[in-house]
């Protein structure tokens, strides 16, 4: 090549310089704020179980519960389809997946739940029930049973429940720690926050157990579950939830929107309390523009409507919770609660054809745009990020397989992950 030709400017050196310098502290804050996507597997739900009720073989029985629920109310990939309005050509492939999953791994992330779910009782018996959750959590990621993400929520930070819900965290990851240590997995939840200063009152809480323990400070991260008034909109008028995720201090890991609770501080009907109303609309609408970038991520709740009783019930509920969660996937909430062995075929079923329906309709358009060979669609970075990430979320679930996706993209995971913007450069 010949020698680069010398093009003509107006402005000196010391122009460019000098504003990189005034915007110096500006780039530091926005890596700092808004580090992207943590790479890491995000689980498509989390199952909520009474302290009292877990047991070793809870996972496990939801799976067994959820098959034959499955057997005698959609016994065949025709039957399910029929019910939740899936495609024929994708019924069959579904179908399948769905029950090899419920096979496999029937719960993603399980919470031992220490607050609503479990009340109050007396010192002696939450003491005991705390221990005992340690002592199963670690048996089981050491024995292969474990879910791929469990933890604890524990009581929220307001005043009469404060004292126990700090005991019994600390007993929780006290336990953990004498059975062998923090599994990779763990997960807590930090309820009903309604002040950002009790988010920083959850950091100092972590801080101080990493510190008696010898833990690598920032080990411990926790979700902020949205469910007041006040952690959308303060009485000063701002955001508090965007509040909320800087007092976390980097250690929040998603933000988890809570039906009931939220949808009764807005004074909604219970007959209307639902995940599809428009104060919950408005509520993760404000939740998912506060983490954008963040690398906090979102989920939302739950129906309280059970899959319960004769086959003509079943469905209904099925149709139902099928329903709310295509309409989450659709608005980019990629999480969402279950609260019934029953509710897992039809997460499990809107999950797998939410992925597989635009499976080639994605990749086609990634592997244009890798190959800058045009087509009838003009994307751009952002979108390619966005593919990237669709079909990440579906191979970490299950709805589609690495091969699949190589054989239609021609990309590696590790190209995916370049492209998602996780940190490694696509080939």
């Amino acid at each position: 090549m010949g020698q680069q030709e010398t093009v003509a400017t107006s402005l000196a050196d010391t122009v460019r310089e000098g504003i990189g310098a005034a915007l110096a502290e500006v780039d530091a804050d926005l890596a700092r704020r808004y580090p992207g996507d943590p790479g890491t597997r995000q689980p498509v739900h989390t199952v909520y179980v009474p302290g009292d009720a877990f047991t070793a073989g809870t996972i496990r029985s939801w799976g067994d519960q959820a098959l034959a629920m499955l057997d005698e109310h959609a016994p065949d990939a025709g039957a399910l389809a029929a019910v939740l309005g899936i495609s024929d050509e994708l019924a069959g492939p579904v179908h399948e997946r769905v029950r090899a999953k419920l096979e496999r791994e029937p719960v993603e992330d399980l919470r031992i739940d220490f607050e609503d779910g479990y009340g109050l009782r007396s010192d002696a018996e939450e003491d005991e029930a705390a221990a005992r959750a340690a002592a199963l959590v670690a048996a089981a990621y050491r024995d292969g049973t474990a879910a791929p993400y469990m933890g604890i929520r524990m009581k929220c930070m307001e005043a009469a429940v404060r004292d126990r819900g700090i005991r019994t965290l600390d007993i929780f990851l006290t336990g953990l720690m004498e059975a062998g240590g923090l599994p990779e997995g763990l997960v807590l939840t930090l309820p009903k926050v309604t002040y950002a200063e009790q988010v920083t009152a959850m950091v100092r809480l972590l801080e101080a157990f990493e510190k008696a323990r010898g833990l690598e400070p920032g080990r411990i991260g926790f979700e902020i579950q949205i469910e007041t008034t006040q952690s959308i909109l303060g009485a000063d008028g701002r955001a508090t939830v965007a509040r909320m995720i800087e007092a976390a201090e980097g250690r929040a890991t998603s933000l988890h929107y809570g039906t009931f609770d939220y949808s009764a501080s807005c004074g909604v009907s219970a007959a209307y309390q639902a995940s599809d109303h428009p104060v919950a609309d408005h509520a993760k609408a404000v939740m998912q523009v506060a983490a954008a970038g963040t690398g906090v991520r979102l989920s939302d709740g739950s129906t309280n409507v059970l899959p319960v009783g004769p086959t003509a019930q079943v469905h209904e509920a099925w149709k139902l919770h099928h329903g709310l969660t295509r309409r989450a996937l659709a608005r980019a909430y990629y999480q969402g609660w279950d609260m019934h062995p029953g509710h897992l075929p039809t997460r499990y079923a809107a999950v797998y054809a939410f992925y597989r329906e635009g499976l080639e309709k994605a990749a086609a358009r990634l592997a244009a745009y890798v190959a800058k060979a045009g087509g009838d669609i003009a994307d751009e970075p952002a979108t390619a990020k966005a593919l990237s990430g669709y079909l990440l979320r579906g191979l970490d679930c299950g709805a589609v397989d690495a091969s699949e996706v190589a054989d239609l993209t021609g990309l590696t995971r590790a190209d995916l992950d370049g492209l998602a913007g996780r940190g490694v450069k696509p080939a």
